[in-house]
């Protein structure tokens, strides 16, 4: 007995292997909806693409499927640390006596609406050629029925497979050979200021070692000793010091150095080092000490923010729940207690940040984005050493 497949069918599979191995477009898992395909590509103009085959019979319903996507995207806006999501519906079931699209409303908010009979009815929504210009000419298959069920399901596992291999690759644990050598040069750097200085707390030993005091760096005493921007980071006062950040760097260096691979993990690391070093010279006394790695500890975690603002579908919730609260309880503490040098906190987050987006996130970061990135990191420094240095 030869199989059949229904027409409304074959028009959501054409629809689906477009977005899905043309456009990037993943399918979003919702439970509850029933006649509906909900696709998500965050870095397209509409992140959000609905295939709706549920009959909409007149206004009423119409209405209810608006409130209901307003519910749903409300939902995956959390989930995925969206300000905004453009969703365009797609309906292919729709009954004539709907009269707020027949009257040519199409646009409901950050909803835009599209009734199609046929595929080729799209070319008729400018708005949907404009960001998608060749939809309907990449719908159109020489195969029929069966036959193109077989190759777009080919086509669409190949396209999945192909994607988990890539997110296998991308999170698949590595041994953190640069986290362990970064580790390692903290801890023997802190005892070689026991074996040939007089200790971590002594403030000579800690200036002999390399620590970050403005008037050896900032010139205003005719000292531009500028290798003390990276060396202060090397450098603990007391074990309870050294303890916390190496249990940070422990804690994040693993992932991050997975992530963006150990030669862009250690530019981040250093980089954020040196930008957090930059802005705390705004603010300090040119007689003050200022040491440890916490300024790159908070470039990580501004790599990891901006790696997960990327990977939002998948790290959203890490990152709302357990990320963020620790940046801001740590920045929050750095001006409550004494003796901690925020500034450096955040010249080093902001830095990271920048620093990847420069560095770009693999699979995601386009070469202009990438550009971008470069170019707000150039200002970020030249802002900071035309203060430090020009002023």
């Amino acid at each position: 007995m030869e199989t059949t497949v229904d027409e409304l069918d074959e028009k959501v599979m054409k629809l689906l292997h477009f977005f899905i191995t043309e456009k990037g477009y993943n399918p979003i898992v919702l439970h509850g909806a029933k006649n509906e395909i909900w696709l998500e590509n965050l870095d397209s103009d509409y992140e959000i693409v609905r295939i709706v085959t549920n009959y909409i019979h007149n206004d009423e319903q119409f209405n209810f499927d608006l409130f209901k996507t307003n519910q749903i995207m409300k939902k995956i806006k959390k989930k995925t640390l969206s300000m905004s999501l453009k969703t365009l519906s797609i309906f292919l079931n729709m009954g004539d006596n709907v009269g707020e699209l027949k009257e040519e409303q199409y646009n409901f908010g950050n909803i835009d609406c599209v009734d199609v009979k046929e595929i080729e009815d799209l070319e008729k929504y400018k708005f949907v050629i404009n960001v998608f210009p060749d939809i309907t000419t990449s719908t159109k298959f020489k195969e029929k029925g069966v036959d193109l069920f077989m190759k777009i399901t080919k086509d669409i596992n190949e396209k999945n497979v192909e994607e988990s291999k890539q997110a296998e690759e991308l999170f698949k644990i590595k041994k953190p050979i640069m986290t362990y050598i970064l580790i390692a040069l903290n801890v023997l750097v802190f005892i070689a200021m026991y074996i040939f200085g007089k200790g971590s707390d002594d403030i000579s030993t800690i200036i002999d070692f390399g620590g970050l005091v403005p008037g050896y760096v900032n010139g205003h005493g005719g000292n531009f000793e500028l290798y003390r921007l990276v060396t202060s980071a090397f450098l603990h006062n007391g074990f309870l010091h050294l303890l916390f950040n190496m249990y940070a760097l422990y804690i994040l260096g693993p992932q991050l150095e997975n992530f963006f691979g150990k030669f862009k993990f250690l530019i981040i690391y250093l980089f954020s080092a040196i930008a957090g070093n930059l802005l705390s010279l705004l603010f300090m006394a040119d007689n003050v000490v200022s040491i440890g790695a916490s300024g790159a500890i908070f470039g990580l975690m501004g790599a990891l923010l901006y790696f997960g603002y990327h990977y939002r579908v998948y790290l959203g919730t890490v990152i709302k729940s357990q990320i963020m609260p620790i940046i801001v309880l740590n920045l929050i503490l750095g001006f409550v207690l004494s003796g901690i040098n925020n500034f450096a906190h955040i010249g080093g987050l902001v830095g990271g940040i920048l620093v990847s987006q420069a560095l770009g996130v693999k699979h995601k970061s386009n070469t202009l984005e990438k550009i971008n990135g470069f170019i707000m990191l150039l200002i970020y420094l030249a802002f900071l050493i035309y203060m430090i240095y020009f002023k």
